[in-house]
């Protein structure tokens, strides 16, 4: 059969065209997120949001569910329709940290029976703070160095029961010195405190510590990081593992979940998506600026990422003898 040439030409740009007019069947996501507005875990989500857009949703929006230091958030994706709809972007804390801290009653849900994984999309590296109290020294060992003989060494992190907390109570063992523990109720007021000489050390995600730390000079030095390399940003700040603490290394992630009974086809769906959206450049830039790295992994790769997390922390959390108060 003979094609007459400006049929073939509309075929062809047709044929160019198809993939530009595709649209995804699915009308409207939600990326429920469990802090407030302006935060790390919600600028996250709203770059993650963006760029399924159109992609693996006609729409998709953040919906913040503030409250219980994030459960709120996944008590709301674990009783939301496993139709694909409902996402949720969480720190690891509450899926690795929590179901160690709180009785069934209180956590109300299991990280592994009522969500599924998707991928990680990003993750941070913490830092310890060091401020006048301590002279402001520059590494672990000189911390430990000016410790040394000192009883109840005050420090802080920006919640109870956190994995900043729990870091503390790691590097506490490691170096052998006696050191409590202040929590405080968010970066800001711990570092304004560490500032002003009131406590000895301040564990963050670097995204607080930075400005700080950036000045030269200034009354903030970071001591150490728990990455297993050092940050582009800070070259002089050396890891813990290379002054000799690997057991001090790791960092939190903010994960891509769906409920349990999610249908794969749909979970796999959403991987592909926001394995796209994580490596476009402008993504991958914008998280920089909050002293994050992407870390995409396969949905089996980060169900098994997800498991060893959870068994590190929970030795470590018993041995500490922390019970937070239940509510």
């Amino acid at each position: 059969m003979r094609i007459h040439r400006r049929t073939a030409l509309g075929l062809g740009f047709a044929a160019l065209a198809a993939p530009a007019l595709a649209q995804p069947s699915r009308g409207t996501a939600r990326v429920i997120v469990g802090f407030p507005a302006g935060g790390s875990a919600d600028t996250t989500a709203r770059l993650i949001a963006e760029r399924l857009r159109g992609s693996y949703a006609q729409n998709v929006i953040v919906e913040n569910r503030v409250g219980a230091a994030g459960r709120l958030a996944v008590e709301a994706v674990k009783a939301a329709e496993p139709d694909g709809n409902t996402i949720l972007l969480t720190a690891a804390s509450m899926l690795v940290i929590f179901p160690h801290l709180y009785r069934p009653a209180t956590l109300r849900y299991d990280p592994f029976t009522d969500l599924l994984p998707v991928t990680p999309a990003g993750e941070f590296t913490f830092g310890m703070g060091v401020g006048p109290m301590a002279n402001s020294v520059g590494t672990l060992s000189a911390f430990k160095e000016w410790a040394a003989g000192k009883s109840e060494i005050p420090y802080s992190s920006a919640a109870a029961g956190s994995m900043l907390h729990f870091l503390g109570v790691q590097v506490a063992k490691a170096t052998g010195l006696s050191m409590t523990h202040i929590p405080y109720r968010g970066s800001a007021p711990a570092i304004q405190d560490l500032i002003g000489g009131r406590l000895a050390a301040s564990y963050h995600p670097m995204v607080d510590l930075a400005p700080h730390a950036a000045t030269p000079g200034g009354p903030v030095r970071v001591a150490g990081v728990s990455s297993e390399q050092r940050l582009p940003r800070f070259p002089d700040v050396p890891t813990f593992a290379e002054q000799g603490y690997p057991q001090l290394t790791g960092s939190e992630w903010f994960g891509l979940f769906l409920p349990a009974r999610t249908p794969t086809a749909v979970q796999e769906a959403l991987h592909r998506a926001a394995i796209e959206a994580i490596a476009t450049p402008d993504y991958r830039e914008a998280i920089a600026r909050l002293e994050m790295r992407p870390s995409p992994l396969s949905i089996a790769d980060f169900t098994r990422r997800f498991r060893a997390d959870y068994e590190k922390w929970g030795p470590i959390i018993a041995e500490s003898g922390f019970r937070p108060e239940e509510s």
